[in-house]
């Protein structure tokens, strides 16, 4: 396809959109280390903020993702996710131009993202963009078990 004649727009994710979401991630997305995605918690998410899952469209399908969640205290940036076949076109600093905006809007101060170590793509994205590694904090992390209050 002619990079010249490709239509790249950018909007809130909808429900319809789900299916095509966790496709997305499922190639191009970090699912180390974390429980897998699934339709309810996408439809959830929507539910709760529809404007937090932004994504790319190019020529109509889905190749870009960005949830930027804000819980009225503190932003964060989960699951930015660029098709292999779209990168290297702004794509990522587009989505999170669009994230800053929307978060700083909301009141954000200070956003954070996070990236697994191993992913040095992602990093070499997240650094570009002026993030940088926040050494003394560490994540800690408890999944939550079904029927487990």
């Amino acid at each position: 396809m002619d990079a010249g004649t490709e239509t790249l727009s950018f909007r809130a994710a909808t429900e319809a959109d789900a299916t095509e979401i966790l496709a997305l991630w499922e190639q191009a997305a970090e699912n180390d280390a974390r429980a897998a995605d699934d339709r309810g918690a996408v439809m959830a998410l929507l539910r709760r903020d529809p404007d937090a899952l932004d994504l790319a469209v190019l020529d109509g399908r889905i190749v870009g993702s960005l949830i930027s969640g804000w819980d009225g205290w503190r932003a964060h940036l989960y699951r930015l996710a660029v098709h292999p076949d779209a990168r290297r076109r702004g794509i990522g600093r587009r989505l999170l131009a669009r994230a800053h905006d929307r978060l700083s809007a909301l009141g954000a101060t200070r956003l954070d993202a996070m990236v697994l170590e191993g992913n040095a793509l992602g990093q070499s994205l997240w650094a570009a963009e002026g993030y940088r590694p926040q050494e003394e904090w560490r994540r800690w992390v408890l999944p939550v078990e079904a029927g487990r209050p």
